[in-house]
């Protein structure tokens, strides 16, 4: 089957020598790759260039993204030939810079513009955007195909994570949500329609539960 794996993170320019980001190391999607490849299948690795996963990748196709909206259209061209599985565990910034103020004596803010800001501007504010869900435009783009969204929070418990990982599969209409972070705990959860989430020990154990869905989903094309 064709598979498109997304991974590591995306950036999102503060001036010309500056972004923000975050701390994805893109090494579990290039390791779901990986598997992929070696079950038998053709894949696609969408690969952000912040990516510090240094082992080997095995996808037939390595595409490197930057921002979130250059990840978006990259994704977009892949809707002329549409997967039958598209694993998104790429981890998409939430927040953009619109716009950046300089802060005067007196207190007001200065918009500023152009390549490096020095460090005589002195305080600065950053007026931070929500970026589009990436997500939420899936289905549109590949309605037959296999979706599997990922849930990565910090705060709350194992069973406020599943429930968000919930919310997002009906919200974009996703087949499956895998739960991890600080707030799941050890290991990962994977969550499906109608079933029980079920707890995956290791990433070994999480690419062979993924992998029976690839075959589930196989025998309804």
């Amino acid at each position: 089957m064709n598979c498109v794996v997304t991974a590591g993170p995306t950036y999102e320019p503060l001036d010309a020598v500056r972004r923000l980001t975050n701390f994805s190391t893109g090494t579990l999607g290039s390791q779901l790759a990986n598997f992929l490849v070696a079950r038998g299948h053709q894949v696609t690795l969408l690969l952000g260039e912040g990516t510090s996963y240094t082992g080997e990748q095995h996808a037939q196709r390595l595409i490197r993204f930057t921002t979130t909206e250059d990840l978006s259209q990259k994704i977009a061209t892949l809707a002329t030939e549409p997967p039958g599985a598209f694993f998104h565990a790429a981890a998409v910034s939430d927040f953009r810079v619109t716009k950046l103020f300089r802060r005067t004596p007196g207190g007001q803010l200065v918009p500023i513009e152009g390549g490096k800001i020095p460090t005589r501007f002195g305080t600065l504010v950053a007026e931070l955007t929500p970026t589009p869900k990436i997500i939420s435009r899936l289905r549109l783009l590949f309605p037959d195909a296999l979706l599997v969204g990922w849930k990565y929070e910090v705060d709350g418990r194992r069973a406020s994570v599943l429930r968000l990982a919930r919310n997002q599969m009906k919200r974009c209409q996703t087949n499956a949500c895998v739960a991890n972070g600080r707030a799941y705990g050890h290991g990962y959860g994977l969550a499906i329609h109608a079933e029980k989430p079920t707890h995956c020990e290791t990433v070994e154990n999480l690419f062979v539960e993924l992998a029976k869905l690839l075959e589930q989903h196989a025998t309804h094309i």
